[in-house]
């Protein structure tokens, strides 16, 4: 679209500047009018199709809808453009399809509050431009309008009228003329004496009384069913509202030659009134109605509701029968980037990034080249969201920081721009401005949250909110709203130049309300619920740590989300300058047991160190994070470093002390110490997974049957307790122990654990799940065997895994022992030699000698359960049973 950018233009002194406006493709929304437009066509020029119906439902109208600043008033002029004259279409738009007749004349109307447009002045458009089209009276229109004219403007000439209102310069002086031409015809088939000027409420009449009479000197009119009633009727706005019907009809009268379809543009909709004052709107709703041959193009920030029967009193025509294209879907799409359509609406989205870059390059031009360059462009990019007046106002700061002498950096673009809260507050209700900021503290709300959050006692504000196209729908989300993030980011970052705009006390209560709403949402869930865990502490964590607030029920939760060994991502912004509040170290904490799913152990180790170095979290908490870090240690095979923390935790007596209490017991196995690892565990119970740790000591002690009931012991007391997560590592470690006794049964055991995973974020349990798999087929081809070993071990050293390392070491010496590969088997005991030269897990050493049948080369260090000359003897035989 052809045209020059004068706010940028007279933005500089530079005259070798070329600032264009830049019109970016919409080839969407292009195609979405010409198949709208095309079955319009095809409808109205059917054979049954009647202008006069007005019970049929109509379908002569498309909605465009979207927040402030997206296109909508650029999109309205070059549709505008595009349909008056190919000349002013883009060219990938490409040609339309509809045929030449009837022709159509588009007519854009401006709805703003600023243009002054009213119902009498938008009739008035519409007939001027068929004036200027048709060149001929359309007398049955005309008539009334002049009857109407004498009425409510005495005094004052049609023609003065829109010479003053500026409407004959656009569309030429020959309505006026039109008009008195109708009246002259009238007056001559009525052989009316005297002068018509003066005498508009004498030929009415005449006309009226002849066309009840059915007249043969006023059959051209008499086929128009509604004109004397109307021509009766008091001559008022109400009246006029009504007379769109004389112009359809009139347009229905035309010979072929001469077929017309008004296409009008009515933009700016959402200036027509409010929820609570629709008395402009229903005069366009009429309108849109009484003139089914016409089609309208509506472009507004808001959805019509016409087809919403709640409206119905409001407006003369509502409920999906009247308007089929504009009902709701039931299940509505998830609001995205680009064109949204549902029926006959369509949500206009934002700019792809290359839009983004197009537009930018394209907006200001120098010597032929983009005058913005790529960097800088990039980046404007990424922080517009796609939002066109970002990148309007960008252009606008560029040229300002030019014009200082400052060549514009990418920094220059960090911060927002205010004027995007005004756009987008300004046709919003206080209490869904006071909602629209406090919902901006979410990434994601549902119409509870939104209304505790701004501490009001009903939803009717935050309903209507939702509504807006600036709030982004996903009905598969657990909260199914969220807010544009551009517009999200202005409004909690930018200067608020607005007159209700908050003060720091207002964000701080707004933030304390809206943790508040989220933790009521989790405590009152009907049974234990993860997804609506992990998204509350990610919510609450962000709001408690962006405004300081105290940690309340976060502390709860975050038990909640480490009991069941789940360990889903739970995705936070690091601290800038490290963490600074309780609720910085809470994230701290929370974020490195996620990620030592992900991570080697030592880094674990290290961000709990943080954690609990800044003294920031309350006791309990940092007793969790001293319990983890003991463990990841253990993980890493430092030994003494876990016993302390486990040590130090299970003295004092907290929630994590039947969990150190077990690390203690797993370290007495590590050390080969089992009487004590034994002693230990039969006092767990399940706070502690006594089950599982009495698997452990059966296991290694070569009593699979006995680790076998155990581990399932384990898993049922977990499914009982409803944790999936210990439910997966009890199975992981039966289907490890069967894999060594029963192939056939570790087959379905491993399938088990595998299903029990799913959905969980256990990396040492699904590396110990492998593991069986690796022991089930124990005995099998080489080649196989060692590609899968050789992945795993790959897998295990990532992690910092030392335990489940030695698994692994442990399945390769019963494959080659089965195989009877005696330089293999020397070789894993030479790597077993070394993992366990620090004195910690040598037992595993002995159970690779025990397998092979060979006598341990010094006196064994470990301390066994029970009877010592059985675990030989028991290792062994499952070596020969798999042979």
């Amino acid at each position: 679209m052809a045209g020059r950018d004068l706010r940028a233009l007279f933005s500089t002194n530079d005259r070798q500047l070329e600032a264009g406006e830049a019109f970016t493709d919409r080839h969407g929304q292009w195609e979405f009018v010409q198949s709208a437009l095309s079955e319009h066509l095809a409808h109205v020029t059917a054979p049954g199709f009647d202008v006069e119906d007005l019970e049929a439902p109509r379908t002569n109208l498309l909605v465009f809808h979207g927040v402030g600043g997206i296109g909508k008033t650029t999109l309205s002029r070059t549709l505008e453009a595009a349909l008056a004259d190919s000349a002013g279409r883009p060219a990938r738009w490409g040609e339309p399809t509809w045929p030449d007749r009837p022709a159509l004349l588009p007519v854009r109307i401006d709805l703003a509050r600023s243009a002054g447009t009213d119902f009498e002045r938008v009739l008035l458009t519409i007939r001027l431009a068929l004036a200027a089209h048709l060149g001929q009276p359309l007398p049955a229109f005309d008539i009334a309008l002049r009857r109407y004219w004498e009425h409510q403007h005495p005094g004052e000439s049609l023609e003065e009228y829109l010479a003053r209102g500026g409407l004959a310069g656009r569309f030429g002086k020959s309505l006026p003329q039109q008009v008195q031409a109708a009246l002259s015809d009238v007056a001559q088939a009525l052989m009316l004496p005297g002068s018509i000027g003066s005498a508009v409420g004498q030929l009415t009449g005449a006309l009226t009384q002849a066309l009840r009479e059915r007249r043969q000197t006023v059959r051209a009119l008499a086929g128009c069913a509604r004109l004397a009633d109307l021509l009766e009727a008091e001559p008022d706005v109400d009246a006029l509202s009504y007379y769109p019907h004389l112009l359809a009809w009139e347009l229905a009268q035309l010979p072929a030659d001469k077929q017309v379809v008004p296409v009008i543009l009515l933009d700016t909709f959402e200036d027509v009134g409010t929820r609570t004052h629709r008395d402009l709107e229903r005069l366009l709703q009429r309108l849109v109605w009484l003139m089914p041959n016409a089609f309208f193009i509506i472009t507004g920030r808001g959805r019509l509701q016409w087809a919403d029967p709640a409206l119905a009193g409001q407006l003369d025509f509502t409920g999906p029968a009247a308007w089929p294209g504009l009902a709701q879907q039931a299940v509505p799409t998830p609001r995205t980037a680009g064109t949204t359509t549902s029926g006959r609406q369509a949500l206009i989205g934002d700019f792809s990034a290359d839009d983004c870059d197009d537009y930018l390059a394209r907006r200001l031009v120098k010597d032929g080249q983009p005058l913005i360059g790529p960097e800088l462009r990039a980046t404007i990019t990424a922080r517009s969201h796609g939002l066109p007046l970002y990148l309007d106002l960008s252009v606008l700061r560029f040229l300002e920081l030019r014009r200082a002498g400052h060549t514009p950096t990418p920094a220059d673009f960090d911060a927002d721009f205010p004027a995007l809260i005004t756009r987008t507050v300004a046709d919003l209700t206080p209490d869904e401005r006071h909602i629209l900021r406090s919902v901006s503290l979410f990434d994601a709300f549902d119409l509870d949250l939104a209304t505790h959050a701004a501490g009001l006692p009903h939803q009717a504000a935050a309903a209507r909110l939702i509504e807006r196209p600036f709030v982004r729908h996903d009905p598969f989300a657990l909260w199914p709203y969220n807010l544009h993030a551009l517009i999200r980011s202005t409004l909690r970052t930018a200067d608020d130049a607005t007159d209700d705009r908050w003060t720091d006390a207002d964000w701080r209560a707004a933030s304390t309300r809206a943790l508040a709403a989220l933790g009521d949402q989790w405590r009152a869930a009907a049974g234990p619920d993860r997804r609506l865990l992990v998204g509350c502490l990610r919510q609450g964590l962000a709001i408690a740590r962006d405004h300081r607030l105290d940690l309340d029920w976060l502390t709860d939760a975050a038990h909640a989300y480490t009991d069941d060994y789940v360990w889903e991502p739970l995705p936070l912004p690091e601290a800038a300058e490290g963490p600074a509040t309780a609720a910085d170290a809470l994230a701290e904490l929370l974020s490195a047991l996620a990620r030592r799913q992900h991570e080697h152990r030592s880094h674990t180790v290290e961000r709990l160190t943080t954690a609990l170095d800044t003294n920031l979290l309350p006791a309990e908490l940092a007793e969790m994070a001293r319990y983890f870090q003991a463990k990841a240690h253990r993980d890493l095979g430092n030994t003494s470093a876990s016993r302390d923390g486990m040590q130090q935790v299970a003295t004092g007596g907290g929630r994590y002390a039947p969990d150190a209490a077990r690390g203690l017991a797993h370290l007495a196995r590590a050390a080969g110490d089992f009487p004590t690892a034994l002693t230990t565990a039969q006092t767990l119970g399940w706070p502690g997974r006594g089950q599982r740790v009495l698997g452990d000591i059966h296991f290694a002690h070569g009593d699979m049957t006995a680790a076998a009931t155990a581990y399932t012991a384990a898993r049922t007391e977990a499914e009982q307790h409803g944790n999936k997560g210990e439910q997966a590592i009890a199975q992981a470690h039966l289907a490890l122990t069967t894999a060594f006794t029963d192939p056939t049964r570790a087959e379905s055991e491993i399938a088990h654990a595998e299903q029990l995973l799913a959905g969980l974020d256990q990396r040492a349990t699904t590396l110990t799940a492998q593991v069986a798999e690796l022991v089930r087929t124990a005995g099998r081809d080489d080649d196989e065997f060692t590609d899968r070993t050789n992945q795993l071990q790959a897998e295990i050293a990532a992690g910092g895994l030392t335990s489940v390392a030695l698994l692994l070491d442990l399945a390769v010496a019963f494959h080659h022992a089965v195989r009877d590969h005696e330089a293999d088997v020397h070789e894993t005991l030479r790597r077993l030699a070394e993992r366990t030269a620090g004195g910690d897990y040598t037992y595993y050493l002995d159970i690779a000698h025990h397998m092979a049948g060979l006598t341990l080369p010094t006196p064994t260090t470990v301390r066994w359960a029970g009877d010592t000359d059985a675990v030989p003897a028991r290792w062994r035989t499952l070596v020969t049973a798999r042979r």
